[in-house]
C-alpha cells in the first residue's frame, strides 16, 4: 500500500535554482523559475522515510483565482520514476532517508505568474513562473546565446532618435531586474481589463506569449485603463514631466506601482517601447526596441499619406503625420495561429495612435508578414504596412482655393533601426521590413497588399532636380548655413521661383514657428546649370523656437514658371547636443564605491541655470536615480562639472546613462560603459 510522505518543513534552494533557471538578478530571497526546466526543493520529513515504489506524493499546482484544470490553471500529479518535461511532472532524485530531493518541472506551455504547489496534507510552496526562451518546448525559445544575452538578460541598452540622415543613440535603463520589478509587471497583467472582467479566462491565457503582448501593448498606455504612462504630444508637461526627462523604466514602474496604479505623466514613443521591453523581458519574453525613420501614421487606412502644402511650402497640420522617427517593439514567438513562416519577430507597438478591437494597442503582428504584405494576419497588419510603406501624396493649397499635385520625394520606413547584439552599434533591419525599393518582390508585395497607390518618383536625369544640403556640423548654439540646389537637366533655360523656408519641429512631425525664410521670384538657370541658394540659421532666431527634439525642418519649393510644375523638397536636420564625458575614478569592483567625474561644456552663447547632472544604471546605483545639482550658472563656453559617487553591486558589462538638464539646455543624454570586476 502506498505511504504519504508526511513533510515537516522545506528548502525551496532559492540560489541554485534561481541560478540555474537565470532568474538569480531578481534575488535568491524567494523561489523564481522558468517553464519546462526542472527545479529541485528539498523535503524533511516528519516521519519514516522515503521508499520507492512504495511512498506517494499528490502535488497540484495553482495560478490565479480560479484555478481549474480545464483553464490550464490547476494541474495535478504525482511522483514518475522520471521527469516528464512535457507537464507538470515530479521525481525523488535522492535516496531513500528522511531528507528528500524533490525535482519538479512544469509544463512548457503553462501559465506564467504567481503559483501555490501543495505538496500532500502538510506541504504548501509558493514560486513565480516564467516564460523560458532557454526551453525548446516553450514557443518563446531562442536558439541564439548571444542573442537570449542581449534581449532577455541585458538590463540596458540603446535606443535611436534624431533623424534617419543622423540617428542619435540614446542610452537606456531597462533594469528588468531591479528590486520589486518583476512584482510591478504581474501587478500591470493584474490590474488589465481582461482580468478585472474574467480572471480565470485571462490567467489562462497567460500561457501565450501573443495573449501577454497583446495585453502589454494595451496596458503600457492608460488611453482605456489603469496602464502605465499618460501621452503627451505637446510642450506643455504640467502635472509631470517631459518624456525626455526619463532615462530608464525603473523609476516610471515604481512611480505607476508607488501610487496606486495611477498613470505616470508623461511618455512619448520611445518611453511606451522601451518599458514595453523592460516588462517583457522581465517576464522571459525576448524583446527588443526598434526605431523607424520617416514613420507613416494613416489613419483611414489607404496606405497613403495626403499632405497639404501653402504657397510658401508650410505644411498644413492634418490627422495623417509622417513622424520622424517612430518606436515600437518586437518580440520573439512562435505564430502557431497563422499559417507556416511566421514563427520569429513580432512587432507590437504600445504608443496609443489607433484602437484595434475597440482598445489602444497594437499587434502583435510578425515582421515577416509586414514584408509580405499580408495585410489579412492578426494582428493589425496594415497600420504597420502603412508606417513602413506608405506613399505620400503632396498637394498645394492655392490662396485661389484651388489645389494641384506637387512632385515629392519623400519615402516612408527609413533606416529601421536596433540595437546591435553584444555592442552599442547600431543594426539596420529595413530588410526584415521590406524589399528593396523598386525590386520586383517590392512590386509583388504591393500588388499582394492591394496597394495601386505606388508613385513613380521623378526620376532624376529628367526636368529640375531640388535637393536640400546641409553642412556636416550643425550644434545647437550655432549659426549655419543650410542650401536648396537646383539643377536644370533640360536643353532649355529655366526661369523659377524658389520658396525656401525652416521652422521649429517635433519629432512626431507637428511644426513650430519660423526661423529663417527666403522668396527668389527669378531664380535664372541655363541648359545643364545649377544654382545653390543658402539659408542662414541664426541662434538667436531658432533658439527660443526650438521644442526638446532639437528639430528643425527645411523646406524648398521650385515652381517652373514654363511648365507651372512644382517641386517639393523636404528635410528634417536635429542640431546636436554637446557630448557628456564620462570618466570612471577608483578600480571597478563589485560592492566597491565609485565615482563618476561628469563633464559637458556650455555650446550657447548664454549662460545655463539650475544645472543638473542624473545618473543610473542597472546594478550600478542600487535601482536609484543619483543626482547633483550646480551651485552657480555656467557661463558660455565654460564646463559643467561634477562628481557623483555610487556603487556597484554585481560584475560584468554595466552602462551607467547620464542626463544633463539646465535652463536653456535641456535633458541631454550621455552613457559610459563599466566593466565591473568581481
Amino acid at each position: 500500500m502506498a505511504q504519504v510522505l508526511d513533510i515537516d518543513r522545506w528548502n525551496l534552494e532559492c540560489e541554485f535554482n534561481n541560478t540555474d533557471h537565470r532568474t538569480d538578478l531578481n534575488g535568491v530571497d524567494r523561489l523564481i523559475v522558468r517553464r519546462g526546466q526542472p527545479f529541485t526543493i528539498s523535503l524533511y520529513l516528519r516521519s519514516g522515510t522515503y521508499q520507492p515504489g512504495v511512498s506517494s506524493l499528490d502535488c497540484v499546482a495553482e495560478t490565479g483565482p480560479q484555478p481549474s484544470e480545464q483553464y490550464g490553471t490547476r494541474a495535478s500529479f504525482g511522483l514518475s520514476a522520471n521527469i516528464d518535461t512535457s507537464r507538470w511532472s515530479a521525481t525523488v532524485t535522492s535516496p531513500p532517508g528522511d531528507m528528500v530531493a524533490l525535482s519538479i518541472c512544469s509544463a512548457p506551455d503553462a501559465p506564467i505568474g504567481r503559483y501555490t504547489l501543495t505538496l500532500g496534507p502538510s506541504g504548501r510552496i509558493e514560486f513565480i513562473l516564467l516564460f523560458n526562451p532557454w526551453c525548446p518546448g516553450d514557443v518563446v525559445y531562442m536558439d541564439n546565446e548571444q542573442s537570449l544575452a542581449e534581449y532577455v538578460l541585458s538590463q540596458d541598452g540603446i535606443i535611436f532618435r534624431g533623424s534617419y540622415k543622423y540617428p542619435i543613440p540614446t542610452p537606456w535603463n531597462f533594469g528588468q531586474f531591479e528590486s520589486g520589478i518583476l512584482d510591478t509587471c504581474l501587478r500591470i497583467l493584474d490590474m488589465n481589463p481582461k482580468c478585472l472582467k474574467n480572471p480565470g479566462k485571462d490567467f489562462s491565457g497567460r500561457r501565450n506569449p501573443i495573449y501577454v503582448s497583446r495585453v502589454l501593448s494595451a496596458m503600457v498606455n492608460c488611453n482605456d485603463d489603469k496602464g502605465v504612462l499618460w501621452g503627451r504630444w505637446t510642450d506643455d508637461y504640467e502635472g509631470g514631466v517631459s518624456p525626455l526627462f526619463w532615462r530608464g523604466s525603473v523609476e516610471i514602474l515604481r512611480n505607476w506601482d508607488s501610487q496606486a496604479c495611477q498613470p505616470v505623466r508623461y511618455g512619448q514613443c520611445w518611453v511606451f517601447a522601451a518599458v514595453a521591453c523592460s516588462i517583457s523581458r522581465a517576464l522571459g519574453i525576448p524583446c527588443r526596441v526598434v526605431t523607424n525613420y520617416m514613420s507613416a501614421h494613416d489613419t483611414n487606412s489607404n496606405l497613403v499619406i495626403e499632405r497639404h502644402i501653402n504657397e510658401n511650402g508650410e505644411l498644413v497640420q492634418s490627422k495623417e503625420m509622417i513622424w520622424n522617427y517612430h518606436c515600437w517593439v518586437e518580440s520573439w514567438m512562435t505564430r502557431p495561429d497563422l499559417k507556416p513562416g511566421f514563427n520569429g519577430w513580432q512587432a507590437f507597438d504600445p504608443t496609443p495612435q489607433e484602437k484595434s478591437e475597440g482598445v489602444y494597442c497594437c499587434g502583435p503582428i510578425p515582421v515577416r508578414a509586414i514584408k509580405e504584405g499580408e495585410l489579412t494576419f492578426k494582428y493589425d497588419a496594415p497600420f504597420v504596412f502603412a508606417e513602413v510603406n506608405a506613399d505620400v501624396v503632396t498637394f498645394m493649397q492655392k490662396k485661389d482655393g484651388s489645389s494641384s499635385k506637387v512632385t515629392s520625394t519623400v519615402a516612408v520606413g527609413q533606416k529601421i533601426s536596433t540595437k546591435s547584439v553584444g555592442s552599442d552599434a547600431r543594426e539596420d533591419i529595413t530588410h526584415l521590413y521590406k524589399y528593396p525599393e523598386g525590386s520586383d518582390e517590392e512590386r509583388e508585395t504591393f500588388k499582394k497588399a492591394n496597394h495601386q497607390n505606388r508613385l513613380l518618383q521623378q526620376q532624376e536625369n529628367q526636368g529640375i532636380h531640388l535637393t536640400i544640403k546641409v553642412s556636416s556640423e550643425m550644434r545647437k548654439g550655432c549659426d549655419f548655413d543650410v542650401f536648396a540646389v537646383v539643377t536644370n537637366n533640360t536643353q532649355s533655360e529655366k526661369k523659377c521661383r524658389l520658396v525656401f523656408g525652416s521652422c521649429a519641429m517635433s519629432y512626431n512631425g507637428s511644426l513650430g514657428q519660423n526661423c529663417g525664410f527666403k522668396d527668389l521670384l527669378n531664380v535664372e538657370l541655363a541648359p545643364g546649370g545649377e544654382r545653390r541658394v543658402p539659408l542662414r540659421l541664426n541662434y538667436s532666431k531658432y533658439g527660443g523656437l526650438l521644442t526638446e527634439d532639437n528639430l528643425i525642418r527645411l523646406a524648398a519649393l521650385l515652381v517652373d514658371y514654363s511648365t507651372r510644375e512644382t517641386i517639393l523638397a523636404v528635410r528634417n536636420i536635429v542640431l546636436e547636443n554637446p557630448q557628456i564625458k564620462v570618466r570612471i575614478l577608483g578600480e571597478p569592483k563589485e560592492n566597491r564605491k565609485l565615482a563618476a567625474e561628469i563633464t559637458l561644456q556650455n555650446p550657447l552663447p548664454e549662460p545655463l541655470e539650475n544645472c543638473c547632472f542624473s545618473i543610473e544604471g542597472a546594478n550600478l546605483t542600487g535601482g536609484c536615480v543619483i543626482s547633483e545639482r550646480l551651485g552657480s550658472p555656467v557661463g558660455p563656453g565654460e564646463d559643467a562639472k561634477v562628481k557623483i559617487y555610487f556603487t556597484p553591486t554585481h560584475s560584468g558589462l554595466r552602462k551607467l546613462v547620464v542626463d544633463f538638464d539646465s535652463s536653456k539646455l535641456c535633458h541631454v543624454k550621455g552613457y559610459r560603459n563599466v566593466i565591473i570586476g568581481k
